[in-house]
């Protein structure tokens, strides 16, 4: 309980002192928001701070926070370091900055503005790496709430009904006005959301669970199977701690804040709100099933559902834990919506296409969400595999995009080193990863983790070195 108490206390220092931080360096301020400046009663609709904080949350917490953390578990108590850590210098900046950079240029689709600060090339690779990446999440997200939904209902109403009524729900979101369906339905949410975790760790306090502590001997690794902590356990994790998914929804909200000053509570906010979430359920993993052993077991004959409702059941009986599976349900389904939602939008920037008439958006919404139909038809564990992958190289190109973007507008060049740094520890995560990987080259960690840290620091060391001729073109152009 120690551990759990002194990393949510961690966690809001975090927000309070490095988010103020982050906070000045990129320095919001009265210009009108796309928003105001625009709205269009679709995508571009101002919305209450509170509201959008909400719909932020929801579309960044799926089961990512949820299955990510509970399979992190599994390498132990260290998981916590890497949750609270990894969310307040890497995730929470991650999500911040690709905001506020979104909101200053019009509200535009992260694969356009990383095209911007990293050029044409780079521009082309993320519109088809986030459309990509955006659908699989669609698919994650359906297939996990449709599995939960199936225990929780008479027979006949089994995963694949729960699969064609999220998907048709999918469509009317990712259709209509933002604030028509998303911005009614997420308040909601969001407070079955807060019960889950509130009732989650409440009742493995009062149950009497002993509750995983993170001590000396607790750090090494845990894994019954031996799979390293690096950077295996970094990738596991995903949305617990830091994500690129993040990235694609954040120009989403772009599109309805009204001042730049509420930036900080809702892009760093809302991901270390997530991060409380994991932390929920990395604890409740440990402390339910008592080991990393019984855990790793538990998911192995269960499955990721089938685990969230044993612990729900298990900690809360069966109207607690229903009540709590739903929230673990409405979290994929809120973040599933606007995955299609946010895709449609990245495929409207790429081919300049309005998207104020409803037979538009049609047009680019059936094939998106038809896609993800057949991939639900796929094994979970395998999209979840390549998922992570792919969002934590995503993760690490917007990171770097962010230290250009950085670079070119704060007042200082060597203040983009708040997101160089995450950039280059994520490209050591990313390129070790798919190259130790059974989905990747399968390569020794001894060839993997030097060729990882090589390619890092060789990409801090190219970012340092225009870091340099960009700060000295500046004082020639004020000379």
């Amino acid at each position: 309980m120690v551990t759990f108490v002194i990393a949510l206390v961690i966690l809001f220092a975090g927000y309070q002192i490095y988010g103020r931080v982050v906070e000045r360096v990129v320095a919001p301020s009265d210009a009108p928001t796309p928003a105001i400046a625009h709205p269009d009663g679709v995508d571009f609709t101002p919305m209450k701070k509170w509201r959008v904080f909400l719909i932020q949350l929801l579309n960044i917490a799926g089961t990512g926070p949820i299955f990510g953390p509970l399979m992190g578990a599994v390498f132990g108590p260290v998981v916590f370091l890497w949750i609270v850590l990894g969310s307040i210098l890497g995730g929470a900046v991650h999500d911040y900055l690709s905001g506020m950079a979104s909101v200053r240029n019009d509200g535009a689709s992260i694969s356009e503005i990383v095209g911007k600060y990293l050029g044409t090339a780079a521009k082309q690779v993320m519109r088809i790496f986030s459309v990509v990446l955006l659908v699989c999440v669609g698919a994650v997200f359906t297939t996990s709430p449709a599995g939960l939904l199936a225990r929780l209902t008479p027979d006949f109403m089994n995963t694949t009904f729960w699969t064609v009524a999220i998907m048709l729900y999918y469509v009317l979101a990712t259709l209509l006005p933002i604030d028509k369906v998303i911005g009614k339905l997420y308040p909601v949410f969001g407070v079955v959301l807060m019960f889950m975790a509130v009732g989650i760790i409440g009742g493995l306090v009062f149950g009497g669970y002993t509750l995983p502590e993170l001590t000396a001997e607790t750090m090494a690794n845990l894994h019954p199977d031996g799979k390293p902590v690096w950077a295996y356990m970094f990738v596991t994790v995903a949305c617990g701690a830091v994500s690129g998914f993040h990235s694609t929804q954040s120009p989403m909200m772009a599109r309805c804040i009204e001042s730049e000053k509420q930036g900080r509570p809702i892009f760093y906010g809302a991901m270390l709100a997530e991060a409380v979430i994991a932390l929920v359920w990395a604890t409740a993993g440990l402390g339910f099933y008592g080991s990393t052993q019984a855990l790793s077991g538990a998911l192995t004959s269960l499955g990721s559902s089938g685990v969230v409702y044993d612990i729900s059941v298990g900690v809360l009986g069966k109207i607690g834990g229903a009540l709590a599976v739903i929230g673990v349900v409405a979290c994929p389904i809120s973040t599933g919506d606007t995955a299609f939602r946010s895709a449609r939008l990245t495929l409207a920037d790429w081919l300049k296409l309005d998207q104020s008439s409803l037979w538009k958006r049609l047009v680019l919404a059936i094939p998106l969400i038809g896609a993800a139909a057949v991939l639900t038809q796929i094994d979970f564990d395998i999209i979840w595999r390549y998922f992570s992958w792919s969002n934590q190289t995503l993760a690490m190109i917007v990171l770097w995009a962010m230290a250009v973007y950085l670079a070119q507008s704060a007042k200082k060049e060597w203040y983009s080193l708040i997101s160089a740094i995450p950039a280059a520890f994520m490209s050591a995560v990313s390129v070790t990863y798919i190259l130790m990987a059974s989905e990747g080259f399968r390569l020794s960690s001894t060839i993997s983790y030097p060729i990882g840290a090589a390619a890092a620091a060789a990409l801090l060391v190219v970012f340092l070195l225009y870091m340099v001729r960009l700060g000295r073109a500046k004082k020639r152009a004020l000379s």
